[in-house]
């Protein structure tokens, strides 16, 4: 027995031995760096393993063969590849993944405040990860967002040149900026919030075109732009990343990670943005951009809690000082009626967190603030502003057979006062909301959302907000949506429109102001087509349509003095169609283009007119072509966009009363042959395009502009005289796109993991 059992114990020995083994490892990248949590599976075992923070994984007892290795991770697009394994050996291999933000398989959360895959989505949502950004490298997001279909940067002063940004045509107020899906941006911000964000921080950002005031409140009317901060635990250890451009233009970047112990990691990034040169191309004898100093510090935690729940917690300070004018201005001058100019002096904070609470059930408490100020003199005119922003949110998630259900509650907090005729005394408002919302699944291929919300204000009283969204996912490659609801605005006048704070004219509010309100529809569809030889095409068109009732409008024409708001006595209509075609090849090259064509229109009395700086058709495109050998991307980007009414003074002004069509482009050459490092570099403004082509001059009455030498008639009119022919005042309202001309830019990026 005993010699048996030795023979079969030898046996099992010699079976082991005989079962040939080896080890599969490597590293895995994307968009330039290691990724880490990337699923690793050896197809037809049940080998696999997740990529550590350095992006390395290790397979290992594998029988030897010839397998399929597959690599995937969310936001890139799958890859397999084939593998040896030989015996008692290691065989290393280093995969990299592609960017599939063209491919819709993108998780967002800003339309439904959930995780879910864009295309299971029943809410349209747009995402633009760090790949698109740097196509054409910008100091701050705001410029950043120039290349996406239906978003327009307008700037609203010619002389200081801050500005909001449009979607859909409807201006900057109607769009809600938050970070991290807190409301961080609103109001006195929307101007100056989108600086100074460092872009080595920003994971994505998610754009919803169309009211979102249901699960948002106010401000949420004509869109929203989700900043996304990336994840601690997935961000490199040490990013630097600096551009300079022939305007002697100077942008820092920098990004740096730490762990506080086991359970604590934190990023820091620092933005500095420096342009201290004084030019005068188009000789007005004021500056073609103004100039600016701005910092910015950004610090996130990240903390490991038990069940994997959540607690992130994030800070960020900005100061900026930045003038334009004459230029011969000095700040000997600021607030005088020698020199014209035009000084902002802007200090902010922002506080922002997510904490789920220790129980079974999902409830996550939320909460953002924010502090601005502002000292700013347009000429003699002085603007000093304070605002304070409190905002707290729970949110219970429960999902129950075919329901999937949010609801929550949510309270803000804003303190506003500045030292203008309007604001007699400061302003503290309440406005605590609730919202429910339910998302049916009817069938595989159906869902429905169900979502109302109710808000009290506390000077304006009850706001109900109801929502409706539809899915029908016909096939995996075709996808309709439905989407319905209402909208409502709080405004405060002076917290937004740039216009109302400039030197150059007087604010006349004509009756008090009553929230805007509305109602909007859209229709959504997606089709993707694969074809056999790799290539992938990607097709994304919505049609919306919005109406306004008690719309703001501003009057620039019945006095050349005086900028007249009031509530449209009539209705507004914002309607459209907008399309996204995204091309891969497999050759590496790759198209973006899109298309929005708007109709845009304020009714009274029967009669339509097109408000002002709204234009009836826009277009962008992105050509990326990679070429494998010599390491080096090729990137041409750039917009279109058809004429737009413009404020002029008389009916003498010799401007023209329309934009041309005008297109900016760019084009850049990126090297990526050294390990860790990027060099960049390229042509913004190709095309050299500059707003005073065919015109005379943007800045009417440069030579005055305290209008010490501008004559009027007994009726207040002003007079033609030949010291001004054209009958004109001072006047900087007159600006539709920015004014810098072709320029070149040289960058480098270093990263390490």
């Amino acid at each position: 027995m005993k010699k048996l059992f030795l023979i079969l114990l030898l046996f099992g020995f010699q079976f082991t031995f005989a079962q040939e083994k080896g080890k599969i490892e490597g590293f895995v990248s994307g968009e330039g760096h290691k990724l880490q949590y990337v699923n690793i599976h050896l197809l037809g075992t049940e080998h696999k393993a997740v990529t550590d923070s350095l992006g390395y994984f290790m397979i290992g007892n594998v029988a030897v063969g010839n397998y399929t290795l597959q690599i995937s991770q969310i936001g890139f697009q799958s890859l397999k590849k084939k593998v040896e394994v030989k015996n008692n050996s290691v065989q290393s291999y280093d995969f990299e993944l592609t960017d599939n933000q063209n491919n819709l398989n993108e998780v967002v959360v800003s339309g439904t405040l959930k995780a879910v895959k864009r295309l299971e989505s029943a809410v349209p949502v747009e995402v633009y990860s760090p790949v698109f950004f740097k196509k054409n490298p910008t100091p701050s997001i705001y410029e950043a967002l120039q290349n996406i279909n239906g978003v327009r940067p307008q700037l609203n002063c010619g002389v200081c040149n801050t500005g909001d940004i449009h979607i859909n045509g409807l201006e900057g107020p109607y769009t809600l900026v938050l970070i991290d899906g807190m409301p961080i941006v609103s109001s006195l911000s929307t101007v100056y919030g989108l600086s100074g964000i460092p872009n080595s921080l920003v994971e994505r950002i998610e754009i919803v075109k169309g009211p979102a005031s249901s699960l948002y409140g106010s401000e949420a009317v004509g869109g929203l732009i989700n900043i996304i901060t990336k994840n601690p635990t997935n961000a490199p250890l040490f990013s630097a990343d600096y551009f300079t451009t022939s305007y002697f233009e100077s942008n820092l970047d920098l990004g740096m990670k730490f762990n506080a112990g086991k359970k604590a990691t934190s990023i820091v990034g620092i933005n500095y943005f420096n342009y201290d040169q004084v030019i005068d191309k188009d000789k007005d004898n004021f500056t073609d951009a103004a100039l600016s100093e701005r910092i910015s510090v950004f610090n996130k935690w990240s903390f490991a809690r038990e069940n994997n729940r959540l607690f992130t917690i994030a800070a960020r300070g900005m100061y900026e000082d930045r003038w334009g004018g004459d230029v011969r201005w000095e700040k000997k001058y600021r607030g005088g009626d020698e020199i014209y100019g035009e000084s902002v002096y802007t200090k902010r904070g922002e506080l922002i967190g997510s904490y789920q609470l220790p129980f079974e059930e999902k409830l996550m408490l939320s909460f953002s603030g924010n502090v601005h100020y502002q000292d700013s003199r347009y000429g003699t005119t002085s603007y000093i502003a304070n605002q304070k922003i409190g905002f707290l949110q729970l949110t219970w998630d429960k999902k129950i057979g075919r329901n999937d259900f949010l609801a929550g509650i949510a309270n803000r907090y804003s303190y506003y006062d500045d030292n203008t005729p309007a604001t007699k005394e400061a302003e503290s408002t309440w406005l605590p909301g609730i919202f429910v919302q339910d998302e049916i699944t009817l069938s595989k291929q159906s869902q429905v959302l169900l979502g109302m919300r109710y808000d009290y204000n506390s000077i304006h009283g009850s706001i109900v907000t109801p929502r409706v969204a539809y899915r029908w996912k016909k096939n995996e490659n075709t996808i309709f949506r439905f989407n319905a609801g209402t909208g409502f605005r709080v405004v405060n006048l002076f917290t937004e429109d740039h216009a109302a704070l400039t030197g150059s004219r007087d604010v006349v509010i004509q009756n008090d102001l009553k929230p805007e309100q509305s109602i909007n529809a859209n229709l959504n569809y997606i089709q993707k087509i694969n074809f056999t030889n790799g290539t992938f095409i990607g097709i994304e068109t919505t049609a919306f349509f919005t109406r306004f009732s008690n719309k703001i409008i501003s009057d620039y024409e019945t006095d050349p003095n005086k900028i007249i708001y009031d509530n449209i006595d009539g209705y507004a209509i914002s309607q459209g169609i907008s399309t996204n075609v995204d091309v891969n090849f497999p050759s590496g090259l790759k198209f973006i283009l899109g298309a929005t064509v708007l109709d845009n229109k304020n009714v009274e009395d029967g009669i339509s007119q097109r408000p002002f700086l709204t234009e009836n058709f826009t277009g962008t495109w992105s050509v990326s072509y990679k070429i494998e050998p010599w390491n080096l991307l090729l990137d041409y980007t750039g917009n279109v966009y058809s004429p737009m009414n413009l404020p002029l003074l008389s009916e003498l002004d010799p401007r023209s009363p329309k934009s041309p069509w005008y297109s900016i482009q760019n084009i850049q050459f990126t090297y990526s042959g050294w390990k860790n490092f990027e060099l960049y570099g390229g042509v913004k403004n190709l095309l050299n395009f500059t707003p005073k082509q065919n015109n005379p001059f943007l800045i009417s009455r440069s030579n005055d502009p305290f209008d010490k030498n501008v004559q009027y008639d007994a009726a207040g009119k002003v007079m033609a005289t030949p010291d001004n022919p054209y009958g004109l005042t001072f006047d900087t309202t007159y600006v539709y796109g920015q004014n810098q001309t072709i320029r070149g830019f040289f960058g480098l990026r270093y990263t390490f993991r």
